[in-house]
């Protein structure tokens, strides 16, 4: 592969946070995480190269491919030549109309799995649209930074434990599969990363009145992570004229004002979150 980019005198760039995957081992890894087969339809966002994509081409019965760099037109052309089950196709995952893509390329009533090696800048738009997009997606097998994964599937308690976490298993399960280290890229990244599997929900975590606003009370109550949930919910949410009625609410369901957001289970968010809509209009 390595070779191969130097036969296109193809430079990488860093602002797109290119580090190509290089490791055979670690590729097969990733297929085999996303129990693909030959009905199996893939969307890979960021081939680079290509060496991702062949492994999955040779498993799987469709691989539709999303790659923000144009110049790497000539590569994909010569890594995937002889794969006629592969689509390229050119431009910005975070803009594409994803859903008339997949409209193109796969039936209607098909899902599809999601394989990645995320750029770390994007890493998390990227995740988020995919998760909220309506996308006809059941799982996500992606390689990302070792830190980020470990917010994704932290637990309530943990220092890595925050609103990401939250957002994400709200929509789905997330399992770290392997750690990865930065050796195997090229070229090398300053920081490890993780391949980890999201498995989408058939319903919601939990059930909320209002889903904005309980995304809005879980982001003021990590604001300030070292504050309590009482000061975060005042400081970041509403205001000190309304600190009596929130201590009421609190000791209603049964939560503690003095605890931090970092403690709270997503079902006590939401317990939360519903009883706070009499708040709502006043914040």
């Amino acid at each position: 592969m390595q070779d191969m980019i130097r036969r296109h005198q193809f430079t990488l760039k860093k602002s797109l946070g290119q580090n190509f995957l290089v490791d055979e081992n670690i590729l097969n890894k990733i297929a085999s995480a996303a129990d693909l087969d030959e009905e199996s339809y893939v969307l890979e966002i960021g081939p680079g190269a290509g060496a991702l994509t062949q492994v999955l081409a040779d498993q799987a019965k469709k691989v539709v491919a999303v790659e923000i760099d144009r110049r790497l037109e000539t590569v994909l052309n010569d890594t995937l030549y002889g794969f006629d089950n592969v689509s390229v196709y050119f431009g910005d995952a975070l803009k594409l109309d994803l859903h008339d893509i997949l409209s193109k390329e796969i039936p209607a009533d098909a899902t599809v799995t999601v394989v990645a090696n995320l750029p770390y800048y994007v890493t998390t738009p990227i995740l988020m649209r995919l998760l909220t997009d309506g996308l006809p997606i059941n799982k996500m097998v992606v390689m990302i930074q070792k830190e980020v994964a470990s917010r994704l599937e932290a637990i309530p308690g943990e220092k890595s434990y925050g609103s990401l976490s939250i957002a994400v298993q709200y929509l789905a399960e997330p399992r770290i599969i392997m750690t990865v280290p930065k050796t195997v890229f090229v070229p090398q990244p300053n920081v490890d990363s993780a391949v980890i599997r999201l498995d989408i929900r058939t319903e919601k975590k939990v059930r909320v009145i209002d889903e904005p606003f309980f995304f809005r009370l879980v982001r003021a109550s990590f604001a300030q992570r070292r504050k309590t949930l009482i000061n975060n919910l005042i400081n970041n949410l509403y205001n000190k004229n309304h600190k009596e009625l929130l201590l009421d609410i609190l000791n209603r369901v049964g939560i503690d004002p003095g605890r931090r957001g970092e403690t709270l289970t997503i079902e006590e968010f939401a317990r939360l979150s519903d009883a706070l809509g009499e708040l709502t209009d006043m914040s």
